[in-house]
Parts: structure tokens; C-alpha cells; sequence
């Protein structure tokens, strides 16, 4: 099997050598091909990974054109590949994980394959996730996002460390680390773009179980995924909450939309009025009918910073 490993850069220079580094164990023993869309770094992130990687395919996308972009313009620069493997350049990889992940894909039914993620510090991240509900935006609001995840009727994130401990199906997982194939891109993807940022991992995953290729978690393969800012960022949080309500609206018509969007705003605003700052900017988002309706972009990102 040939593995296109693609990644998505964006002044990640300080990532790129570790990066590399980590691909050469993490992909030991398998035929692999790097490409990097890069966009519109201001670092030395393109000029790292042709030092670093000088076999590399390097597209620069010429804007922040976001990530689902930047994965599709990857695979169509990329040579032939049987599978792709979408990673985060902060994603380190251990050994033997993505041949784990290779074997999986053959399992039946199976489209899309994930690890078992740490932090940097070891500790697991709940990297499953259930499909977005009406009612599973009420518990995580009601409860908690780690009480509401123990009980799947009540939660989107699967917050029960006993379920990481055996090889499942899971409706959508965390995109940092996929090993995706062929077959599964060519009948479900590229990636929407208009997401920019935030459910468009969420969108291919779904398509791809609706297709009937679902997303199997393996947790003999395992990898680090060392940052991650958008439970912090205003602007990034803002953005993945409205991302939410725009998909929903797509795969669900927008009376149902319309529920989903009030338990979100009930979610955010009670946070908000705990002096939360992303929650606020989540909250005023969610109250602005132009910025639900727009295409994001990165004046998204930027906006609540």
C-alpha cells in the first residue's frame, strides 16, 4: 500500500523538522509520499520542508485558503497512493501506527481509520465523537461535556475512557490523524471548502457513513498531537460553534436547524455569562444573522482575537 501523507501548513516552521522526523518511524516499512499545501506562511515553513523533505511535493496555495483546501489541493498534486493519511504538522506519530491503521482499512465497511491521540503530556484526548443532536447539545450544556459524553443518547464527545480501550466504529473523530482511502475519497470526498475551518472533518466523516464506509478507532495505533488552541481562542471557538449550526443545517433542513441552533445558544450563553470569552464570542456570533449565513474565512479566525 502507498500511504500520501498530507498535510496543512501555516507558519509551522517550528513543527517541521519533528514532523519529518516522526513520519520516517511512524510510516516505517510502508511506501509514502509527502505533500504539504502550504497557506501563505510568513515563516519559513516552505522552505523547512524543502530543506528537510527535498522528495516532498510542496503546493503553496498562494492565500489562508483553509484546511479542507489545503487537504484537497494535496491529494490533487499528489502521485498515485492507495490511502491518505491527513495530518496536523503538530501530530508526532509512534512506531508501527500507521501500518495499524493500513490493516484496519481493510476491515469491512471500513473508510476512514483513526489512533488513539495523547497530548503532550500522555494523558489521552477524546478523540471519538457522535453525530451533532439536538438533544446531545442540550446534556453537553445541561451537564458538561465529559458527564454528558458518558451516556450516548446525551453526548457528542465520547467521554468514557473505557470506550478508547477496544477497537469500535465511531461516527466522526478529531481530524488531526485519518488514514483515509482511496476508495472511500473518491466516492465521498474532496473535503468541503466552505468550512474553512472546523466541521470539515465532521462533514466527510458523516458523507463517508452515509456511503456506507464508516470511521473505525484503532487504538493500537497511537500518536501525540502536541497543540491545539480553539478551546481558548474566542475567534476559533466562535467559528467551530457556527460551523456546527451551518452543518447541521445542510444534512438536516433548517426547521431542525433552527432547534439545534437555540440549544447552542443556550449552551454558549450560560458560559458567557460565566465571564467565558470564547463563549461570548460564540454567543454574539450565533445572534448575527449575517455571520451565519456567510462563507467563512480567515477574517473568521481573526475577528474576536
Amino acid at each position: 500500500m502507498t500511504i500520501l501523507v498530507a498535510v496543512v501548513t501555516y507558519n509551522s516552521e517550528r513543527l517541521i523538522a519533528d514532523l519529518i522526523a516522526g513520519l520516517k518511524v511512524g510510516l516505517a516499512g510502508l511506501r509514502w509520499h509527502l505533500t504539504v499545501a502550504d497557506n501563505d506562511s510568513r515563516d519559513g515553513s516552505v522552505a523547512a520542508v524543502r530543506r528537510l523533505a527535498p522528495d516532498a511535493t510542496v503546493v503553496e496555495m498562494g492565500r489562508n485558503a483553509g484546511y479542507a483546501a489545503g487537504i484537497n489541493a494535496a491529494v490533487a498534486a499528489s502521485p498515485a497512493h492507495e490511502a491518505i493519511l491527513v495530518l496536523n504538522p503538530d501530530v508526532r506519530l509512534t512506531p508501527g501506527c500507521v501500518s495499524r491503521l493500513a490493516e484496519a482499512l481493510k476491515e469491512p465497511g471500513t473508510g476512514i481509520a483513526v489512533p488513539n491521540i495523547v497530548d503532550g503530556d500522555g494523558k489521552l484526548i477524546y478523540t471519538m465523537r457522535r453525530e451533532p443532536s439536538v438533544l446531545r447539545t442540550l446534556g453537553d450544556a445541561l451537564l458538561g461535556a465529559r458527564r454528558a459524553g458518558r451516556f450516548p443518547l446525551l453526548g457528542e464527545v465520547v467521554a468514557d475512557e473505557r470506550w478508547y480501550a477496544s477497537e469500535r466504529f465511531t461516527d466522526w473523530a478529531e481530524g488531526s490523524t485519518m488514514l483515509v482511502s482511496a476508495e472511500c475519497w473518491q466516492r465521498c470526498g474532496p473535503w468541503d471548502e466552505s468550512f474553512f475551518l472546523y466541521s470539515e472533518e465532521t462533514d466527510f466523516a458523516l458523507r463517508a457513513r452515509d456511503a456506507g464506509l464508516r470511521t473505525r478507532y484503532v487504538p493500537e495505533a497511537k500518536a501525540t498531537h502536541l497543540e491545539g488552541d480553539s478551546r481558548v481562542s474566542p475567534g476559533l471557538w466562535a467559528l467551530l460553534t457556527l460551523n456546527k449550526v451551518r452543518l447541521h443545517r445542510r444534512r438536516h433542513g433548517r426547521a431542525r436547524a433552527g432547534a439545534f441552533w437555540a440549544a447552542l445558544f443556550l449552551r454558549e450563553s450560560s458560559r458567557a455569562l460565566l465571564g467565558k470569552k470564547p463563549s461570548r464570542a460564540a454567543t454574539r456570533d450565533l445572534l448575527s444573522p449575517s455571520r451565519l449565513r456567510e462563507t467563512p474565512g480567515p477574517a473568521s479566525v481573526t475577528r474576536h482575537a
